[in-house]
């Protein structure tokens, strides 16, 4: 009996970890500040990326 459940225990975390992987993300893809300075330049010219000192 303790060797069949062993077996089935794996069986079900490996089947949990592959839907887990299927599943849609729920987080958005991160975008760093350097890329996100980038895309509002694009957008509006006008913006200074690095202002001066």
């Amino acid at each position: 009996m303790n060797r069949r459940k062993k077996i089935n225990q794996l069986l079900k975390a490996n089947a949990k970890k592959a839907s887990a992987k299927l599943a849609p993300k729920s987080k958005d893809r991160y975008i760093s500040k350097a890329d996100r300075l980038k895309l509002a330049a694009e957008a509006d010219p006008d913006i200074i990326a690095a202002p001066e000192n």
